[in-house]
């Protein structure tokens, strides 16, 4: 019997350093400029592959959520490349759910990027990117990694260059937002006035990464009036000393960047004394290339050079 090629991979987490929402498309959902950057705060994807006639797809989920994306990107991977085989999976979850930050999203990519180098084969950025589609708006930023532009739904994605990476704080809740609700609530205040200023305004963000432009989350508008506990989170961390502070996706996790580490060891003292209720996490924004080293090093034993998607040692 052949013995299962493994690897331990890790899937981060994103925020969203800036979302605007403009006007609905033909195809129902909303057009987007959002710029997506990914961030240290991880769940912990053991993967393991072996050879055979026929597919079997086992996850070991402690929350066992069903039709998870993780079965469905193995799935869809092992029939792109046209193999049968065994993926036994087991999924440690430390990114919350339903907080805005991609987590099963981030996990689905994590699936895409290890199989095929495991498996023995090939998919290029592009199979993997309309696998990743398929799967969700959010799937194919986790295949670059990094600070990226997304358009459209999120899914025309523009890589952004490396910069200095702050550090911050991630405020979890634990409320849940009607991601429906909110779209449904924030399309009436959608004019044509709203969104031109809009675009110069996510352009000069883009393009300064400061440059007097501040960045903004059209979703709090409505979020907040729905969850005012979510509002509050933002004030105490701009008071905490946050040089930027934003509820990233629909929510409902809150970040807050600061200047330097004094800033955010303050900070989490100032939670952590109050024996705050919420998931408070410390985070550190991850750069493409630190995010292309992590999974080189975790896929070393198997890949072969420094190439991007990594590439199979075995494919021939």
């Amino acid at each position: 019997m052949t013995n299962p090629r493994r690897a331990r991979v890790r899937a981060l987490a994103k925020i969203n350093l800036d979302l605007r929402v403009l006007g609905k498309r033909p195809d129902g959902y909303h057009e987007l400029r959002t710029i997506f950057q990914t961030v240290s705060l991880a769940d912990t994807l053991d993967i393991a592959f072996t050879p055979a006639r026929k597919t079997a797809v086992e996850l070991e989920d402690s929350l066992a959520i069903p039709d998870n994306l993780v079965t469905r990107a193995a799935h869809m991977a092992l029939e792109a490349m046209g193999i049968g085989g065994r993926v036994e999976m087991r999924l440690a979850k430390r990114i919350p759910m339903g907080a805005g930050m991609g987590g099963g999203s981030s996990d689905a990519a994590a699936v895409l990027l290890a199989l095929p180098v495991l498996a023995g084969r090939k998919l290029d950025l592009p199979a993997l990117g309309a696998i990743a589609q398929q799967l969700g708006s959010d799937v194919p930023f986790f295949l670059l990694g990094g600070t990226a532009v997304g358009i459209g739904r999120g899914t025309e994605l523009f890589p952004l260059p490396d910069a200095p990476a702050p550090g911050g704080i991630l405020v979890a809740p634990g409320v849940h937002v009607d991601t429906a609700r909110a779209y449904r609530d924030l399309s009436p205040r959608l004019t044509s006035e709203s969104q031109e200023n809009k675009i110069v305004s996510f352009q000069l963000q883009v393009w300064g990464r400061s440059g007097g432009a501040l960045p903004q989350n059209d979703f709090e508008k409505v979020v907040f009036e729905q969850h005012p506990s979510l509002a509050a989170i933002k004030k105490k961390l701009l008071r905490a000393g946050a040089s930027v502070a934003l509820m990233t996706g629909s929510g409902s996790a809150v970040f807050g960047l600061f200047p330097n580490r004094n800033g955010i060891s303050a900070a989490l003292q100032s939670w952590s004394t109050q024996k705050s209720p919420h998931q408070v996490f410390r985070i550190s924004l991850v750069t493409r290339t630190r995010y292309r080293r992590m999974w080189w090093r975790a896929l070393e034993e198997h890949s072969s050079g420094r190439i991007w998607p990594p590439q199979s040692r075995y494919a021939r």
